[in-house]
């Protein structure tokens, strides 16, 4: 099932980044299938086209296929240049990454550049399609958010605080924008079937499906919701009942050991150390 989206409100354009693989790319294919024209914005630009071919043949949906790296200074010149004649009416910042790892033995300019994917990036696209949107006086802008950050997670000590920026400017943003008929905003992303759990150092034998917060979802339920919300004008949501309990029920101490036990674990097999010295 796909979230249904206004086209008239939402549309013509809409701009998704991240959107080469998993959450970002089923961003677009939901989107598509509303009858919105994709922006498809990665640095991958082979598997932008293949992905906008794709939506053209399933949905007849125009595309536009942007090369960018969003870590890098240069992302809105770029997006502007390339948008300019475009009438976006729906903005998704999805880009991000996670590197767990110890923070001491982590390269400063390493960590620097993640937070400029995973938070400046969004603050620059939200700044520059903001005011392209409330020129219009209608619109979206969807972030995307991580579960868990706003707790401070142990071996996330820059990825965590750079996704609390996403979420505490996006609640904001949610007030500031709603006179402006621009709804806003922040998918807290939940463990989901994407690639990104590989990276992060978990898979199937070291994620447990217990408490149920764990439990991975489909990348389709996912954007579903986060769709919905954005429709809904909801400041945050956590896709997946069983998720929104558990964050509501468990302790922020009680997560940040849980998951900092299994992220250490993650880290010492990765690096080959003994979990005691990680955690």
């Amino acid at each position: 099932m796909n979230a249904r989206i206004d086209k008239k409100r939402f549309g013509p354009w809409a701009l998704i980044t991240g959107a080469s693989s998993g959450i970002g790319r089923e961003f677009a294919r939901q989107i598509a299938a509303s009858g919105i024209n994709p922006v498809l914005v990665a640095r991958r630009g082979p598997l932008l086209e293949e992905l906008g071919r794709t939506l053209l043949r399933e949905y007849g949906t125009q595309y536009r296929v942007v090369e960018a790296d969003c870590s890098k200074p240069d992302l809105v010149s770029r997006l502007a240049s390339a948008t300019d004649d475009l009438d976006v009416g729906l903005v998704i910042s999805n880009a991000g990454t996670a590197e767990p790892g110890r923070f001491l033995q982590r390269d400063r300019a390493s960590m620097l550049e993640l937070i400029r994917l995973n938070a400046l990036s969004h603050l620059e696209i939200a700044h520059h399609f903001g005011e392209r949107l409330a020129r219009r006086r209608c619109g979206g802008l969807l972030l995307s958010g991580a579960m868990g950050a706003m707790i401070g997670l142990p071996f996330m000590a820059v990825e965590s605080p750079s996704k609390a920026f996403v979420q505490t400017m996006g609640e904001a943003l949610n007030v500031e924008f709603a006179p402006l008929g621009i709804n806003v905003t922040v998918l807290v992303i939940a463990p989901t079937e994407t690639a990104v759990i590989s990276k992060i150092g978990l898979d199937h034998r070291n994620v447990p499906t217990k408490p149920a917060r764990m439990k991975r979802m489909p990348v389709e339920q996912c954007v579903r919701e986060g769709l919905a919300a954005l429709v809904r004008n909801q400041a945050t949501h956590i896709p997946g009942r069983a998720n929104r309990i558990m964050n509501a029920i468990m302790p922020a101490s009680a997560a940040r050991r849980f998951i900092g036990k299994m992220l250490g674990e993650a880290v010492a097999a990765k690096t080959g150390t003994l979990a005691t010295e990680a955690a």
